[in-house]
């Protein structure tokens, strides 16, 4: 389910690109930059607000970073609920 949803995030960023680019026929997805700079704006807010579950990813923080950008939700919480299991099991 997660994977299907971030492949559904980078769709979503794809097409925006795309757009703006002019690679898609005119008046076809023109809201789609507008719902692709939402998406970043609510991740860079989960950013902010999430950091301490964010630097619990195990590769370089500019790389969970950049998954936080990219992804939100489904990139911090899997490492959240991971730590927590963690200290249930203590």
């Amino acid at each position: 389910m997660i994977l299907a949803l971030k492949a559904l995030c980078l769709l979503v960023y794809a097409l925006a690109l795309a757009s703006l680019a002019g690679l898609l026929p005119p008046d076809s997805f023109t809201r789609t930059p507008y719902i692709a700079a939402v998406l970043l704006g609510l991740h860079a807010l989960e950013l902010v607000f999430m950091m301490k579950h964010v630097r619990l990813y195990r590769g370089p923080l500019a790389l969970s970073i950049v998954l936080t950008l990219l992804f939100g939700l489904l990139h911090w919480k899997p490492l959240a609920d991971a730590k927590a299991r963690e200290a249930a099991g203590r």
